[in-house]
């Protein structure tokens, strides 16, 4: 059987593992990684335990001893599908083709108790907090201890390295976690509940870290945590951001450094300057912003306004040449009104955001906002997710539309399956795994192509969401 995050994964490629001898391996193992990047970081690190203590990561569960699934914890449909995996890899354990079943990320932090009543047949857990135990909890399970292992740590005071990790993304990217937690109380989210609160890793530890995956292969390194503008406020006293990107900005064995998880606080002329002066920051952000009605960003706690909003973006506009802006919204919080609704449809066309997605509102346990009156029925929301979705859809079209002609510079990820010849890249303005992509085609010589190649292109066409191009010929 395949698993669906580790068998898209190219094993050769990764990054950090020497080959064992045959004879050493102490045990075969399958990952199913799923939620964000952040969650995905946390997967490397327990799996970078793994093999530094014997252990072989294989791509299917026919080849494995036991199954780490790490879960998303963050909406219904990522809980759903965490579940669905769980309950895959506990069907295989009943018919004989894997061992164990450990369990870990947000989804076990945030239920714990209840998970393990819903499926006893989970041999053992381990919260966010635990990561760094997970060899000990899977030498207990496979030295025949019997008794149900969970392992749950308080929320960490000071940040984990994330320098030993087993890559599970392509050899030529990485993300790179600056922070944990968050201190944000917006009324829909549960992250705090699961994450903790917010805590800095030092400038110094980032940039060793950056400078590491620099030096294994990757070009470019995507920057995450749950609030990326507010690092360093617990350490310094003050956001330095800018002054951690500037010395980012000076590794040598990195191409590109992306951002993401923005909010639009702390984001001062400085952070301005600092982006659209670097040499290696891509003019790309991703900035959550979940609504653009007062009414609505008030219910929500976000602490923001649709006219600072507004402020926040024509100033990263205005200063930085050629920025492309990716943004998220929710359809349907409780007390959307149709005048609400209306606000952000026209703030929407407005922004021209190149990218935009758009979640309908989840109802979290244990958050503010599964308490507040007034819920929007589920087919309105969904209702106005579709009429969201087709402003934005053209917005995007438009575009795309006018970057044929262009030449850019593309990241080679992947070759297109089943299609020899054709690759699989991006620009700057694409991030991995969440917007689309370009396609190229038309080398004179496929055999002089290679992932991780940053190759000047013609875009020539645009397909849906996607691009088509062609490399430029010298």
């Amino acid at each position: 059987m395949q698993l669906p995050i580790v068998g898209e994964m190219n094993t050769t490629s990764a990054r950090s593992t020497a080959d064992l001898e045959e004879g050493e391996c102490r045990g075969n193992y399958a990952v199913i990684s799923l939620g964000c990047p952040k969650n995905l970081v946390d997967t490397e690190q327990m799996l970078g335990r793994l093999d530094e203590d014997g252990y072989r990561m294989v791509d299917t569960v026919d080849g494995a001893d036991f199954v780490v699934v790490n879960t998303c914890g963050f909406i219904d449909s990522a809980r759903d599908e965490s579940l669905e995996a769980i309950d895959e890899m506990l069907d295989l354990k009943r018919q004989g083709k894997i061992s164990n079943v450990v369990v870990t990320g947000c989804l076990a932090e945030r239920q714990q108790g209840k998970l393990l009543e819903e499926r006893p047949e989970i041999d053992a857990m381990v919260g966010v907090f635990s990561r760094n135990e997970i060899v000990s909890v899977i030498e207990n399970l496979r030295s025949g201890v019997e008794e149900q292992q969970r392992l749950f740590k308080p929320a960490a005071v000071q940040p984990l390295s994330d320098a030993k990790r087993r890559a599970v993304t392509p050899r030529h990217f990485a993300y790179l976690k600056i922070s944990e937690g968050c201190d944000r109380l917006c009324t829909f989210c549960a992250i705090p509940k699961m994450r903790g609160k917010h805590y800095s890793k030092p400038i110094e530890q980032v940039v060793e870290e950056a400078k590491q995956l620099g030096e294994s292969g990757v070009r470019e390194i995507v920057i995450v945590a749950q609030d990326t503008t507010y690092y360093g406020m617990d350490l310094y006293g003050e956001a330095k951001l800018s002054e951690l990107l500037s010395k980012l900005d000076e590794i040598e064995t990195i191409d590109w450094i992306r951002l993401m998880y923005f909010y639009p606080m702390y984001i001062d002329d400085e952070l301005i300057t600092t982006l659209a002066n670097s040499k290696k920051i891509v003019p790309y952000i991703d900035m959550p912003l979940q609504h653009a009605s007062d009414t609505m960003l008030r219910r929500m706690s976000r602490k923001t306004t649709r006219s600072s909003q507004e402020e926040i973006l024509k100033k990263l506009r205005e200063g930085i040449p050629n920025l492309v802006m990716r943004t998220t919204m929710i359809t349907g919080f409780p007390g959307e009104t149709d005048a609400d609704f209306a606000e952000l449809m026209d703030f929407v066309s407005q922004q021209k955001f190149e990218h935009l997605g758009v979640f309908t509102y989840s109802v979290e346990e244990d958050t503010p906002a599964a308490k507040l009156p007034n819920r929007v029925a589920e087919e309105v929301a969904d209702d106005r997710y579709a009429q969201l979705m087709a402003v934005q859809q053209e917005i995007a079209f438009e575009w795309l539309a006018n970057r044929v002609g262009t030449v850019e510079p593309i990241l080679i990820d992947s070759p297109l399956p089943d299609q020899p010849g054709v690759w699989i890249g991006r620009s700057k303005s694409e991030a991995p795994d969440i917007d689309g992509v370009v396609i190229v085609s038309g080398f004179e010589d496929d055999s002089e192509v290679s992932v991780g190649d940053l190759i000047e292109c013609e875009i020539v066409a645009a397909d849906g969401y996607d691009l088509i191009a062609a490399p430029c010929q010298h």
